[in-house]
């Protein structure tokens, strides 16, 4: 199993990174590792993360951020990336 990341979820990681590290280059390094072991840890459990509303999506948390994926036959394919307190109809699975 690999892992890829939709053009929209590494925009959004790109965001998120240059976000943080404009204000503090450690935690911008703090955040990676954590989406990089939430995300090392779904090519081992991939349907470790719940179904979410628009199925079949899945989520994990690394905290404060929430990652959406879906999963192929070989892929962790992740669709988006967001700050757990945004505003629920902006996530990926707001239908």
């Amino acid at each position: 199993m690999r892992l890829r990341y939709t053009p929209e979820a590494a925009d959004e990681l790109e965001q998120i990174l240059d976000g943080i590290s404009a204000i503090s280059p450690g935690g911008g390094r703090r955040v990676l590792a954590r989406i990089q072991a939430a995300t090392d840890r779904l090519l081992e459990r991939p349907y470790s993360g719940p179904l979410t509303n628009l199925q079949p999506m899945r989520r994990i948390l690394a905290s404060p951020y929430l990652i959406f994926y879906t999963i192929t036959e070989d892929e962790v394919v992740v669709v988006g990336i967001r700050h757990g307190a945004r505003d629920p109809a902006t996530m990926p699975d707001a239908q």
